[in-house]
Protein backbone atom coordinates (compact mmCIF):
# COMPACT_ATOMS: atom_id res chain seq x y z
CA UNK A 1 0.00 0.00 0.00
CA UNK A 2 0.97 3.60 -1.01
CA UNK A 3 1.86 5.44 2.13
CA UNK A 4 -0.72 7.83 3.20
CA UNK A 5 -0.73 11.26 4.13
CA UNK A 6 -2.73 13.22 7.20
CA UNK A 7 -3.40 16.89 6.63
CA UNK A 8 -3.88 17.14 10.56
CA UNK A 9 -5.47 20.81 10.76
CA UNK A 10 -8.13 19.15 13.49
CA UNK A 11 -7.28 16.35 15.05
CA UNK A 12 -10.32 14.12 13.73
CA UNK A 13 -8.70 11.69 11.83
CA UNK A 14 -6.71 9.64 14.24
CA UNK A 15 -3.92 7.60 13.83
CA UNK A 16 -3.11 5.88 10.80
CA UNK A 17 -0.31 2.87 10.53
CA UNK A 18 2.38 4.00 8.60
CA UNK A 19 0.90 7.57 7.36
CA UNK A 20 2.78 10.87 7.02
CA UNK A 21 1.32 13.08 9.29
CA UNK A 22 1.72 16.96 8.89
CA UNK A 23 1.21 19.09 11.54
CA UNK A 24 -1.02 21.98 10.00
CA UNK A 25 -3.02 23.16 13.48
CA UNK A 26 -1.69 26.63 12.68
CA UNK A 27 -3.51 26.86 9.64
CA UNK A 28 -6.85 25.96 10.87
CA UNK A 29 -8.78 29.41 11.48
CA UNK A 30 -7.58 30.69 8.50
CA UNK A 31 -7.98 27.65 6.11
CA UNK A 32 -11.27 25.86 7.72
CA UNK A 33 -14.50 26.26 5.70
CA UNK A 34 -12.92 29.14 3.56
CA UNK A 35 -10.13 31.54 3.06
CA UNK A 36 -8.54 33.98 0.69
CA UNK A 37 -6.76 33.59 -2.19
CA UNK A 38 -3.86 34.68 -1.02
CA UNK A 39 -4.37 32.21 2.52
CA UNK A 40 -4.84 29.43 -0.22
CA UNK A 41 -1.61 29.90 -1.65
CA UNK A 42 0.39 30.87 1.07
CA UNK A 43 -0.48 27.37 2.63
CA UNK A 44 0.18 25.58 -0.89
CA UNK A 45 3.24 26.80 -0.53
CA UNK A 46 4.01 25.64 2.92
CA UNK A 47 2.60 22.31 1.83
CA UNK A 48 4.17 21.83 -1.29
CA UNK A 49 7.83 20.70 0.14
CA UNK A 50 6.61 18.76 2.66
CA UNK A 51 4.72 16.20 0.37
CA UNK A 52 6.30 14.00 -1.35
CA UNK A 53 6.18 15.10 -5.83
CA UNK A 54 4.45 11.52 -6.79
CA UNK A 55 3.12 8.12 -5.31
CA UNK A 56 1.82 8.55 -1.82
CA UNK A 57 -1.55 7.28 -0.89
CA UNK A 58 -5.20 9.13 0.12
CA UNK A 59 -5.03 12.16 1.36
CA UNK A 60 -6.92 12.58 4.51
CA UNK A 61 -8.03 16.56 5.27
CA UNK A 62 -10.14 15.75 8.51
CA UNK A 63 -13.66 17.58 8.45
CA UNK A 64 -15.33 18.24 5.08
CA UNK A 65 -14.88 22.06 5.69
CA UNK A 66 -10.96 20.85 4.11
CA UNK A 67 -12.86 19.75 0.93
CA UNK A 68 -11.24 23.26 -1.00
CA UNK A 69 -7.49 21.25 -0.11
CA UNK A 70 -8.54 19.12 -3.09
CA UNK A 71 -7.89 21.83 -5.72
CA UNK A 72 -4.32 21.80 -4.56
CA UNK A 73 -3.60 18.27 -4.94
CA UNK A 74 -5.11 18.24 -8.34
CA UNK A 75 -2.90 21.08 -9.11
CA UNK A 76 -0.23 19.30 -8.71
CA UNK A 77 -0.65 16.49 -10.88
CA UNK A 78 0.00 19.39 -13.51
CA UNK A 79 3.51 18.26 -13.49
CA UNK A 80 2.18 14.92 -14.91
CA UNK A 81 -0.93 15.14 -17.26
CA UNK A 82 -2.05 18.15 -20.14
CA UNK A 83 -4.67 18.69 -22.23
CA UNK A 84 -3.38 15.93 -24.70
CA UNK A 85 -3.48 13.76 -21.48
CA UNK A 86 -5.76 14.82 -19.60
CA UNK A 87 -7.23 12.89 -16.20
CA UNK A 88 -11.13 13.16 -15.24
CA UNK A 89 -11.95 14.11 -11.95
CA UNK A 90 -14.19 12.23 -9.54
CA UNK A 91 -15.96 13.02 -6.32
CA UNK A 92 -18.23 11.89 -4.16
CA UNK A 93 -20.07 14.38 -2.23
CA UNK A 94 -23.69 15.23 -0.83
CA UNK A 95 -22.89 19.11 -2.61
CA UNK A 96 -21.85 19.97 -5.72
CA UNK A 97 -19.12 22.15 -3.75
CA UNK A 98 -19.79 24.31 -7.09
CA UNK A 99 -21.12 27.48 -5.32
CA UNK A 100 -20.43 31.20 -5.83
CA UNK A 101 -17.82 32.52 -3.28
CA UNK A 102 -16.74 36.01 -4.26
CA UNK A 103 -14.16 36.43 -0.98
CA UNK A 104 -11.39 33.38 -2.31
CA UNK A 105 -12.02 29.83 -2.26
CA UNK A 106 -14.32 27.66 -0.03
CA UNK A 107 -15.31 24.17 0.88
CA UNK A 108 -18.29 24.93 -1.37
CA UNK A 109 -17.17 26.38 -4.24
CA UNK A 110 -13.67 24.54 -5.48
CA UNK A 111 -15.09 22.51 -7.79
CA UNK A 112 -15.04 25.75 -10.41
CA UNK A 113 -11.77 26.02 -10.21
CA UNK A 114 -10.78 22.30 -10.79
CA UNK A 115 -13.14 22.15 -14.11
CA UNK A 116 -10.87 25.07 -15.19
CA UNK A 117 -7.79 23.00 -15.36
CA UNK A 118 -6.56 22.31 -19.14
CA UNK A 119 -5.56 19.26 -18.01
CA UNK A 120 -8.75 17.81 -16.78
CA UNK A 121 -11.28 16.72 -19.68
CA UNK A 122 -14.49 16.77 -17.12
CA UNK A 123 -15.43 16.45 -13.66
CA UNK A 124 -17.85 14.30 -12.45
CA UNK A 125 -19.91 15.06 -8.66
CA UNK A 126 -21.48 12.17 -7.46
CA UNK A 127 -24.41 11.53 -5.54
CA UNK A 128 -25.48 15.44 -4.91
CA UNK A 129 -29.25 15.24 -2.65
CA UNK A 130 -28.34 18.64 -1.43
CA UNK A 131 -30.81 21.42 -1.44
CA UNK A 132 -27.88 23.44 -3.27
CA UNK A 133 -29.14 22.21 -6.73
CA UNK A 134 -32.53 22.84 -6.11
CA UNK A 135 -34.62 25.27 -7.36
CA UNK A 136 -34.06 27.98 -4.88
CA UNK A 137 -30.20 27.85 -5.39
CA UNK A 138 -29.88 27.30 -9.09
CA UNK A 139 -28.33 30.71 -9.62
CA UNK A 140 -25.59 29.89 -6.43
CA UNK A 141 -24.13 27.54 -8.60
CA UNK A 142 -21.60 28.71 -10.93
CA UNK A 143 -22.93 27.69 -14.67
CA UNK A 144 -20.00 28.33 -16.39
CA UNK A 145 -18.42 24.98 -16.15
CA UNK A 146 -21.81 23.24 -16.77
CA UNK A 147 -22.56 25.25 -19.84
CA UNK A 148 -18.96 24.30 -21.14
CA UNK A 149 -19.63 20.35 -20.54
CA UNK A 150 -16.81 19.93 -18.18
CA UNK A 151 -19.06 19.14 -14.77
CA UNK A 152 -21.86 16.75 -14.86
CA UNK A 153 -24.11 16.90 -11.29
CA UNK A 154 -25.06 12.95 -10.34
CA UNK A 155 -28.44 13.57 -8.53
CA UNK A 156 -30.83 11.73 -6.28
CA UNK A 157 -34.34 12.41 -5.68
CA UNK A 158 -33.87 16.23 -6.65
CA UNK A 159 -36.24 18.77 -8.97
CA UNK A 160 -33.80 20.42 -11.05
CA UNK A 161 -36.52 21.58 -13.21
CA UNK A 162 -34.24 24.59 -13.61
CA UNK A 163 -31.39 22.98 -15.32
CA UNK A 164 -33.86 22.04 -18.40
CA UNK A 165 -35.31 25.83 -18.73
CA UNK A 166 -31.42 27.14 -18.89
CA UNK A 167 -30.47 24.38 -21.20
CA UNK A 168 -28.17 22.14 -18.89
CA UNK A 169 -30.08 18.92 -18.74
CA UNK A 170 -27.21 16.95 -20.42
CA UNK A 171 -25.09 18.30 -17.12
CA UNK A 172 -27.58 16.75 -14.85
CA UNK A 173 -27.87 12.80 -14.28
CA UNK A 174 -30.77 11.92 -11.93
CA UNK A 175 -31.83 9.03 -10.95
CA UNK A 176 -34.51 7.47 -8.06
CA UNK A 177 -32.24 5.36 -6.58
CA UNK A 178 -28.10 5.09 -5.70
CA UNK A 179 -27.45 1.88 -7.22
CA UNK A 180 -29.43 3.24 -10.42
CA UNK A 181 -26.94 6.06 -10.58
CA UNK A 182 -23.47 3.85 -9.56
CA UNK A 183 -24.82 1.01 -12.36
CA UNK A 184 -24.82 3.89 -14.86
CA UNK A 185 -21.87 5.36 -13.89
CA UNK A 186 -19.65 2.46 -14.21
CA UNK A 187 -21.02 2.09 -17.42
CA UNK A 188 -20.30 4.95 -19.12
CA UNK A 189 -16.58 4.20 -17.58
CA UNK A 190 -16.18 0.92 -19.26
CA UNK A 191 -14.40 1.93 -22.22
CA UNK A 192 -13.36 5.28 -20.86
CA UNK A 193 -10.15 4.18 -19.49
CA UNK A 194 -9.09 7.76 -18.15
CA UNK A 195 -6.92 8.43 -15.65
CA UNK A 196 -9.10 9.22 -12.70
CA UNK A 197 -8.30 11.69 -9.63
CA UNK A 198 -10.76 10.20 -6.46
CA UNK A 199 -12.19 12.85 -4.19
CA UNK A 200 -14.36 11.27 -0.98
CA UNK A 201 -16.52 13.34 0.79
CA UNK A 202 -18.03 11.07 3.54
CA UNK A 203 -21.41 13.42 3.82
CA UNK A 204 -22.60 11.56 0.29
CA UNK A 205 -23.14 8.72 2.76
CA UNK A 206 -26.29 8.48 4.91
CA UNK A 207 -26.24 9.11 8.05
CA UNK A 208 -27.08 5.85 9.02
CA UNK A 209 -23.96 4.91 7.95
CA UNK A 210 -21.92 7.46 9.29
CA UNK A 211 -22.11 10.87 11.23
CA UNK A 212 -20.54 13.99 9.86
CA UNK A 213 -20.92 17.82 10.61
CA UNK A 214 -22.73 18.54 7.55
CA UNK A 215 -26.50 17.24 5.60
CA UNK A 216 -25.97 13.53 4.44
CA UNK A 217 -26.80 12.03 1.29
CA UNK A 218 -28.02 8.15 0.62
CA UNK A 219 -25.28 6.02 -0.48
CA UNK A 220 -23.70 3.36 1.43
CA UNK A 221 -20.39 1.89 1.94
CA UNK A 222 -21.09 -0.81 -0.89
CA UNK A 223 -21.68 2.19 -3.77
CA UNK A 224 -18.27 3.58 -3.15
CA UNK A 225 -16.60 0.03 -2.98
CA UNK A 226 -17.82 -0.72 -5.92
CA UNK A 227 -17.27 2.88 -8.05
CA UNK A 228 -13.47 2.17 -6.91
CA UNK A 229 -13.20 -1.47 -7.69
CA UNK A 230 -14.67 -0.30 -11.33
CA UNK A 231 -12.20 2.49 -12.08
CA UNK A 232 -9.55 -0.10 -10.65
CA UNK A 233 -5.85 1.15 -11.92
CA UNK A 234 -6.89 4.30 -13.33
CA UNK A 235 -7.38 6.12 -10.15
CA UNK A 236 -3.89 7.37 -9.94
CA UNK A 237 -4.67 9.91 -6.73
CA UNK A 238 -7.37 10.21 -3.97
CA UNK A 239 -8.60 12.29 -1.05
CA UNK A 240 -11.25 11.69 1.98
CA UNK A 241 -12.78 14.32 4.02
CA UNK A 242 -16.09 14.30 5.83
CA UNK A 243 -14.42 13.55 9.63
CA UNK A 244 -16.48 14.68 12.38
CA UNK A 245 -15.09 17.53 14.43
CA UNK A 246 -16.05 20.39 16.31
CA UNK A 247 -14.46 24.09 16.08
CA UNK A 248 -15.44 27.30 16.97
CA UNK A 249 -14.32 30.22 14.71
CA UNK A 250 -12.69 33.64 15.74
CA UNK A 251 -13.69 34.92 12.75
CA UNK A 252 -16.71 36.43 12.85
CA UNK A 253 -17.71 35.87 9.01
CA UNK A 254 -16.73 32.49 9.16
CA UNK A 255 -19.35 32.29 12.50
CA UNK A 256 -22.27 33.88 10.61
CA UNK A 257 -21.73 31.52 7.43
CA UNK A 258 -21.58 28.06 9.31
CA UNK A 259 -24.41 29.16 11.61
CA UNK A 260 -25.98 29.37 8.13
CA UNK A 261 -25.22 25.97 7.07
CA UNK A 262 -26.62 24.71 10.57
CA UNK A 263 -23.54 22.91 11.60
CA UNK A 264 -24.34 21.38 14.46
CA UNK A 265 -22.89 21.54 18.38
CA UNK A 266 -21.62 18.33 19.11
CA UNK A 267 -21.73 16.25 22.51
CA UNK A 268 -18.45 15.02 23.43
CA UNK A 269 -19.39 11.91 23.94
CA UNK A 270 -21.03 11.53 20.71
CA UNK A 271 -17.91 13.02 18.97
CA UNK A 272 -15.50 10.37 20.55
CA UNK A 273 -17.96 7.78 19.44
CA UNK A 274 -19.03 9.13 16.09
CA UNK A 275 -15.29 9.27 15.59
CA UNK A 276 -14.27 6.41 15.94
CA UNK A 277 -16.82 4.75 13.49
CA UNK A 278 -15.11 7.04 11.19
CA UNK A 279 -11.87 5.80 11.76
CA UNK A 280 -12.68 2.46 11.42
CA UNK A 281 -14.09 3.41 7.54
CA UNK A 282 -11.04 5.32 6.76
CA UNK A 283 -9.40 1.70 7.02
CA UNK A 284 -12.20 -0.04 4.50
CA UNK A 285 -11.30 3.03 1.90
CA UNK A 286 -7.70 2.70 1.91
CA UNK A 287 -7.90 -1.06 1.59
CA UNK A 288 -10.00 -0.11 -0.95
CA UNK A 289 -7.81 2.35 -2.52
CA UNK A 290 -4.45 0.35 -1.47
Amino acid sequence: MKTPIILNFDNSVGNIDGALTISLADYQERIRFGCSQQHYRSLCEHLAPLLPDHHYGPVLMGSGDYHHLSLFLIERLAQHYSATNPIQVVIFDNHPDNMRFPFGIHCGSWVSHVAKLPFVSHVHVMGICSNDIGNAHCFENRLLPLYRKKLTYWTLNHNTQWAKYLGLSKAFRCFHSADEMISAFIATQDKLALPTYLSIDKDVLSEHVIKTNWDQGQLAVYHLADTITALGHDIIGSDITGELSSYHYQTRWKRVLSSLDAQPDIALDKLHEWQGEQHQLNRQLLTLLG
